[in-house]
């Protein structure tokens, strides 16, 4: 008979096995060819798999090695510490909301799910040049609870390891073209009159921002809020970034409605002005407010090489207001802090 401490004893250390052996895990392995004869042949599979004892709900945020859409997912290095050029997309991606919308995989305990990547999507290896180069993905997965709220885990990787020769040019970007009218591409009439209003509300959110920052420079609650601290050179970086979106009407863009992505909100390649690729999330979106379809074009013209470059920092009203507290030089370049700096909702003067 074991007396009651014992008992206790035991059942504590019953419990904490349970919890570790409960414990979720992942690995991610990347794989393919050891010799890559031209980039465009460059392809590597990522196998990702459930290591531990419980169901998950994986997220399929675009920046992970789940998704095909050619974002910044990988770190590629040769043996001289240089990386490929990143030609790919930056797009517009709420975590929570990805969630709501049920995008996301399940993978049963043991369950692995395998995506092949192309990386001359996504990547231009002229300045590296021929070489071994490490391939490591994005190790950073969104788990999804029952109650739709979002863990983060990070994976066990293994890199995989490629010589790259021959041909190393790029594949080509489909290109857009300025004209006084919108482009549209694989959209709907319903999907062209909704872009029709979200271009013009857009256009009203960036001339109010410009016209708001000229007669604001100092310290403000809607500037410290999505920018931090205020200081002559961060101010004039964001008031830049904005009148160089003014200068070109929303109206001209062109708008392709191919992206079949159900919780990436929209994208665009940097360099390839004025091209909006719009995805599954942003048509259930509002037309204004936060995270709507007028934000969103901010959000992508924030990201045009032209308009400053903004990258994606970081995903959310709460990341962003974060970000602009605890690091306002990287917030200044955050498309999300444009965005909601844009659409000021809940209002602050």
């Amino acid at each position: 008979m074991f007396s009651s401490t014992a008992r206790t004893v035991l059942f504590a250390l019953a419990a904490t096995a349970l919890s570790v052996s409960a414990a979720p895990g992942l690995s991610l392995k990347i794989t393919g060819p050891s010799v890559v004869d031209g980039v465009p042949n460059l392809k590597v599979s990522a196998t990702l798999t459930n290591t531990g004892d419980e169901s998950l709900k994986i997220l399929n945020d675009p920046l992970s090695p789940l998704s095909t859409i050619p974002a910044n997912t990988f770190s590629i290095t040769n043996t001289a510490g240089t990386t490929p050029y990143f030609t790919g997309i930056k797009a517009k991606f709420v975590p929570q909301r990805a969630a709501e919308l049920g995008s996301y995989i399940a993978l049963a305990p043991g369950e692995s799910k395998t995506v092949v990547h192309d990386l001359s999507k996504a990547y231009d290896f002229s300045s590296s040049g021929e070489g071994t180069y490490d391939v490591e993905a994005r190790n950073t997965f969104y788990i999804v609870q029952d109650d739709d709220k979002l863990d983060t885990i990070f994976a066990a990787t293994e890199a995989h390891t490629t010589e790259v020769v021959g041909s190393l040019a790029a594949r080509a970007v489909p290109t857009g073209h300025l004209s006084r009218r919108a482009t549209y591409r694989s959209c709907s009439e319903s999907q062209r009159s909704q872009l029709v209003e979200a271009a013009a509300a857009a256009q009203t959110y960036v001339a109010n921002v410009v016209a708001y920052l000229q007669s604001h420079m100092s310290d403000n609650p809607l500037y410290t809020t999505w920018f931090g601290v205020l200081t002559p050179s961060r101010w004039s970086t964001v008031l830049s970034h904005f009148i160089s979106i003014s200068s070109v009407p929303f109206s001209s863009y062109t708008f392709d409605c191919s992206c079949t992505d159900a919780g990436t909100y929209a994208y665009v390649y940097p360099d390839t002005f004025p091209v909006v690729y719009l995805c599954g999330a942003f048509w259930p979106a509002p037309m204004t407010g936060a995270d709507s379809k007028a934000g969103t074009l901010v959000h992508e013209a924030a990201h045009f090489t032209r308009n400053g470059g903004c990258d994606d920092y970081t995903y959310g009203q709460t990341a962003a207001r974060s970000l602009a507290s605890r690091n306002p030089v990287q917030a200044i370049y955050n498309a999300d802090n444009h965005q909601y700096f844009a659409e000021n909702s809940p209002a602050q003067s």
